[in-house]
């Protein structure tokens, strides 16, 4: 006896395919689902998850790094004075080693000379015979020297090279914007400033002054 029925038809087969991916799409929409976790934008968690931000990090640490270097800084003499006579014990009572080289803070006044690209001579009197100061006053600064004196600011806690490296900027970037914002660098020459601030003691004769804090004397 013959046997009667139909055979699936290509477009039922094709309907059954397509059912079976809709119900695996679900069930691995629904695993996804579980897995996630929505971080409400402002939150400390989207704060977390936002890429570095050298400028934030500047603006949070520069206040904590001049308050630091006003208490800290000798005066520029009696600096040069401890230098001479016992470097090690200065440096130990004073700076921060920063690799091969100390970092020192120092406060100074003295007269405006010739400068170049915002960086400025000033004559200080007291310091030994041919010690030559310079002041960075921007706009752009050069330098880790303000990364660096709080000695707490260690490579470890960020990704890589480059990162640290941005750190230095972001923090000199914050330091320009609160104190060399308004400041007239053409009538500088002449003036006399008081400033406080950090310099990588490389040449002992030749001091690179990155300020925290500056005053023109009017």
């Amino acid at each position: 006896m013959a046997m009667t029925g139909h055979a699936p038809t290509g477009d039922s087969k094709t309907t059954k395919r397509r059912a079976i991916a809709a119900i695996a799409m679900i069930v691995l929409l629904g695993a996804i689902g579980l897995d996630t976790k929505v971080v409400r934008i402002g939150s400390d968690e989207d704060a977390r998850q936002q890429a570095f931000n050298p400028d934030v990090f500047g603006r949070t640490e520069f206040p904590r790094i001049r308050d630091l270097v006003m208490e800290r800084a000798p005066a520029a003499a009696k600096l040069a004075t401890d230098l001479v006579a016992d470097k090690k014990a200065a440096i130990d009572s004073y700076g921060t080693m920063a690799g091969a080289f100390p970092v020192l803070p120092v406060t100074l006044t003295g007269t405006v000379g010739e400068g170049k690209s915002g960086i400025f001579y000033v004559t200080v009197e007291g310091l030994p015979d041919g010690t030559k100061v310079r002041v960075q006053t921007g706009p752009a600064i050069n330098g880790t020297e303000l990364r660096d004196i709080p000695g707490d600011i260690d490579f470890g806690a960020f990704k890589n090279q480059i990162e640290y490296q941005n750190v230095g900027s972001g923090i000199n970037r914050a330091m320009s914007a609160e104190v060399l914002s308004d400041l007239d660098r053409d009538a500088l020459p002449g003036k006399t400033i008081t400033v406080t601030g950090v310099f990588k003691l490389i040449n002992p004769k030749n001091w690179l002054v990155t300020p925290v804090a500056l005053e023109v004397k009017e």
